[in-house]
């Protein structure tokens, strides 16, 4: 061995020594300890390789201590990567765990007891730096590759989960560890490729040693920090299915290595079919939900301390309540979120429906529909009151059992959740069949339900007043329809009115006759068009302005008030104006002159044009105050009438508005009143209204 590479493999042992004392004396917690450990067999093995490739020395003594070095890589490598950066708390040391870390244990004890000659043979080593595998060689080497490809995808694991600010601390320590691991396995990968180990390597490994001792050496002095990072179950899970198929390639490598041992041969062909096969095998179990189920139970019970990841959970939850678009897509995601959470095929939802008589099913989620009507005095719903309890349909309560058996049996029903309003019981979740039959629920599991139901009762309850709010929106909407409705009606009834009270005076007159039927024939076309709007209610009108004669148009309102005193003066002027909607604001504005003054008070219109064309009604009757008029004059539902309903005057501004007119009032109380309409010329064109 050159005094060169000696030279490098001697700074990468002392480098990685140093980092080793480092990580246990700062650090003084268990994930210090492991890896402080695992540099320190590293760094001993590099020493060990080193020696043994110097001729004077006893060189295969020196590879049996690097093989020993080498066996105690993978256990602590794995729990260095399962406890470097990590909340110590979040994992527990289950069973499944211990039996991983206990069989790693065996690669070192098969070192001591199994001769170094069934491992490897070395007829010109070290001046041939190659050391051929055997049989128990090359899977010693196979498996130790694999754990260390497991410690690196828990490293990458640890990365991933890393908030912005952890990630700056631990960046640099993750890819030293990283490569050092990187380094390993490219090592021990070659020796398997070619059944060979070849300690050509040596200075190469040594070299990249020193390269991410440097890094992680940067990391200790100048990102230094404490920092735990929370692993996350669906990253867990993601890991295992890694795993799997990782070892699906390495059986499958395994099979072919093995046949040709044996001396077994099959066509092309069949291998590959068999390989393709077990893929396709592998896969269907990945994506089986009992499969997917058993896992994620297995990682919660062996892993984590916790069996919920709660935050992760409880923001994925709420984040599906606030992004519902509707009720159903709701109450849809409220039962889905269960079955996800807890492993169940399907779930119901039942409300209280006092004109069914009790609790009824209200959605459903991958279950068949349930029919029956739980009554208010049912044992079920007695207990839930009562108590507040989840219940599992497999605890022993004779009384409910007896009562409810057919309902659970028929409808697979496994747990039921209640759902409260305050201290009243507003409907309970039915959760059906377990995915995974043999789960047992525990007091972790029962408190999560509870929690999520506070919540979506929370959301029940706001998705049903806001429906109230809706409903209570459109009875508004309607009775304000009615009210201008009832208003029109109330014109045309007031018009007729009018007729019949002049008729006992004035019938045998010839031109009232003529009058009255002129009148009759346009309250009657306009209660047609009244019919045909409420018809049509909901659509979007629009006016049907045209260039109409205003003067032509208050002499045909002003012929359906027959008998009535309304003088009349002005010029011919033309507006663009929709005539049926302006002669609804005119006759408003003489009935209400009417009601205002008394019997033989005439009224004046005056149709004429200052820039722009007006129409102008004047009364003498009991006018307004100031503060009125300024107030609530054009505000809907409010009047001065005891029979009136405070719609007219607003109706009549929302028309003039539309047409890009406005109407004026002066008034003196006790004198009269002035209303003024103006409006747009005929070359200008008002919105449209809606």
């Amino acid at each position: 061995m050159s005094i060169g590479h000696m030279i490098i493999s001697i700074i990468a042992v002392f480098a990685l020594m140093y980092l080793a004392a480092l990580a246990i004396y700062r650090e003084r917690s268990r994930a210090g300890l492991f890896l402080g450990a695992a540099l320190a067999v590293t760094a001993a093995l590099e020493l060990f390789d080193m020696c043994s490739l110097h001729r004077s020395l006893d060189v295969l003594a020196w590879k049996r201590y690097a093989l020993f070095c080498e066996g105690l890589l993978p256990p602590l490598w794995i729990l260095c990567s399962l406890t470097y950066a990590r909340q110590s708390r979040d994992w527990k040391t289950g069973w499944l765990l211990k039996t991983l870390v206990v069989l790693t244990l065996l690669f070192s004890i098969v070192t001591v007891t199994i001769p170094l000659g069934s491992f490897f043979y070395a007829p010109d080593f070290p001046r041939e730096r190659l050391l051929f595998l055997s049989t128990t060689g090359f899977f010693f080497y196979i498996g130790i590759m694999s754990c260390l490809v497991i410690a690196l995808v828990n490293f990458e694991t640890t990365l991933a989960n890393a908030s912005p600010d952890s990630l700056g601390k631990i960046k640099f320590n993750i890819i030293g560890l990283g490569t050092i691991l990187a380094v390993l396995i490219f090592y021990f990968s070659q020796a398997i490729l070619y059944r060979t180990l070849s300690m050509n390597y040596a200075v190469l490994r040594s070299f990249l040693y020193i390269v991410a001792a440097a890094m992680i050496g940067y990391a200790q002095i100048f990102q230094s920090g404490s920092v735990r990072i929370q692993v996350s179950r669906q990253t867990a899970f993601k890991s295992f299915v890694l795993l799997a198929v990782g070892i699906y390639l390495v059986l499958t490598g395994l099979l072919g290595e093995g046949m040709q041992h044996l001396g077994i041969h099959f066509p092309r062909a069949v291998t590959v079919s068999v390989a393709f096969l077990s893929g396709i095998a592998l896969l269907i179990l990945l994506l089986s939900e009992r499969v997917r189920r058993e896992v994620k139970v297995v990682l919660q019970k062996n892993f984590y301390q916790n069996k919920h990841d709660y935050r992760t959970q409880w923001l994925s939850f709420t984040e599906q309540l606030s992004t519902s678009r509707s009720s159903e897509q709701l109450l849809q995601r409220i039962l889905s979120a269960y079955c996800d959470i807890f492993g169940i095929t399907g779930a119901a939802l039942f409300l209280n429906e006092e004109s069914h008589g009790g609790y009824c099913m209200t959605a459903l989620y991958n279950m068949e529909p349930i029919q029956e009507v739980i009554a208010p005095g049912n044992s079920l719903v007695r207990f839930m009151q009562e108590s507040a309890w989840v219940v599992n349909v497999k605890d022993d309560n004779p009384a409910m059992l007896a009562e409810n058996e057919i309902f659970f049996s028929r409808n697979n029903i496994s747990i039921i959740i209640p759902l409260f309003d305050g201290e009243r019981l507003e409907g309970f979740i039915a959760l059906g069949k377990a995915i995974k039959t043999n789960e047992v629920y525990i007091y972790e599991d029962y408190d999560l339900m509870k929690t999520i139901a506070r919540q979506a009762s929370l959301a029940i309850l706001h998705q049903r007043l806001s429906a109230q709010l809706i409903h209570a929106r459109e009875m508004e909407a309607v009775g304000k329809v009615s009210a201008f409705v009832a208003h029109d009606l109330k014109n045309l009834v007031s018009n007729l009115s009018l007729i019949v009270d002049n008729a006992g005076k004035y019938i045998h007159n010839p031109d009232f006759q003529k009058d009255m039927l002129a009148s009759l024939n346009n309250t009657a076309g306009k209660m047609q068009k009244l019919i045909g709007r409420l018809k049509k209610l909901g659509e979007r009108e629009l006016l049907n302005q045209q260039p109409v004669n205003l003067l032509d148009l208050v002499e045909k309102t002003v012929r359906m008030f027959a008998g009535a005193r309304i003088s009349m003066s002005g010029k011919p002027e033309t507006a663009l104006v929709d005539e049926n909607e302006i002669q609804n604001v005119v006759m408003n504005l003489l009935i209400n002159g009417i009601e205002a003054s008394g019997p033989n008070e005439p009224l004046l219109v005056e149709v004429g044009s200052v820039d722009v064309p007006f129409i102008r009604v004047t009364d003498h009757g009991c006018g307004m105050s100031s503060q009125y008029i300024r107030t609530e004059l054009f505000m809907p539902f409010r009047t001065t009438k005891k029979q009136g309903l405070g719609i007219g005057l607003y109706q009549c501004r929302q028309i003039m508005e539309a047409h890009g007119g406005r109407i004026e009032v002066s008034s003196v109380e006790g004198s009269g009143s002035v209303f003024t309409l103006w409006f747009p010329t005929a070359g200008e064109e008002g919105p449209e209204k809606c």
